[in-house]
């Protein structure tokens, strides 16, 4: 697949996502034209700062019609004058370890609002929410949290955000090269995982 200008995007956990910056009065005008972008719709956050534009992949995977939006929005965004900047994107993920996933996810769909997504997922019907993905465990694991983050960020940003959460105060508690990812634990050993895919952990 030729991808040739979209220099722009990254793709994470839930799709291709592209930020740019600017006040509301200079973003304004690109979201007016993400409109006529019919396949994949895509799912817009404008804030103050600038705006966030994700082509969704749901589950058949990225396709010719997510390169062709995505040149097409980014043609825009530099007719606009504003700046792409791929530091600013990023996707969150709850992982709740159950020994019985069908069995717990009912209750967190009710009291989210949720609706599922594949046997696995909880997804907020409105994308302001973070996904919620349920990992079946083998046995009881008391040792280790129950509950952790998942941060999807762009490959060349993953170890810029692990050294700044180890100056913070974190450790490494794993490493994997495929798929690139680090678990991390604060001074109290709660977890959060950064991975660069959908790889999970």
């Amino acid at each position: 697949m030729d991808t040739e200008g979209c220099a722009d995007w990254r793709v994470l956990a839930w799709g291709a996502s592209a930020f740019f910056a600017g006040g509301l009065r200079e973003t304004a005008p690109l979201v007016a034209t993400l409109a006529r972008v019919e396949r994949p719709a895509p799912e817009v956050d404008l804030r103050p700062d600038g705006v966030t534009v994700r082509l969704p992949q749901r589950e058949a995977g990225l396709t010719e019609d997510h390169v062709r939006a995505a040149r097409d929005i980014s043609a825009s965004a530099r007719e606009l004058g504003l700046r792409p900047d791929p530091t600013a994107v990023q996707d969150v993920n709850l992982t709740i370890d159950a020994l019985v996933a069908a069995d717990v996810m009912p209750f967190w769909r009710a009291v989210l609002g949720y609706e599922e997504l594949g046997d696995e997922d909880l997804v907020d019907p409105h994308w302001r929410g973070a996904p919620i993905w349920f990992q079946d465990m083998d046995a009881p694991r008391p040792q280790r949290n129950r509950i952790h983050v998942d941060v999807f960020v762009p490959p060349d940003q993953a170890e810029a955000r692990v050294a700044a959460a180890v100056a913070a105060g974190g450790t490494v508690v794993r490493h994997t090269q495929r798929p690139l990812g680090w678990t991390l634990a604060d001074p109290e050993g709660n977890e959060a995982d950064v991975a660069t895919c959908l790889g999970r952990d």
